[in-house]
């Protein structure tokens, strides 16, 4: 039997056009699918063929909390890149704040929190 893979993970968000076009911007990824979903709200699922991240919006602004004080709050999203320079450029461009650099092994990586307060966190492996 083969090991499990990870397929997406859903996470809500204010606006779900402008979540969709910075995940577009920033990974290259596509939207596999977008439609409607529970308690009238709408779904966008946007990644690869093979893994992605499910949107959900019910279609209005609302306010966060800190999720690394939650029991089962998303803590952050790693993304994994090839070229992490190129990709801190492009994060800053979008107008996002890079933090908490690092390099470990076997690899470097950084943060941002996009405009939900959502943390990324993108590692480049050597």
């Amino acid at each position: 039997m083969a090991p499990a893979s990870l397929e997406h993970a859903n996470i809500t968000v204010a606006n779900l056009e402008r979540s969709t076009q910075m995940l577009i911007d920033l990974f290259g990824w596509h939207v596999r699918w977008k439609g409607p979903s529970k308690d009238g709200g709408t779904t966008a699922h946007v990644g690869s063929d093979d893994q992605y991240i499910a949107l959900y919006s019910k279609g209005s602004d609302s306010t966060m909390d800190n999720t690394y004080e939650t029991i089962g709050g998303l803590n952050h999203i790693g993304v994994v890149v090839d070229n992490l320079d190129a990709m801190e450029a492009k994060v800053k461009a979008l107008g996002y704040q890079t933090h908490n650099h690092g390099d470990y092994e076997p690899g470097r990586r950084f943060y941002f929190d996009d405009h939900d307060g959502i943390e990324f966190e993108l590692v480049q492996y050597d």
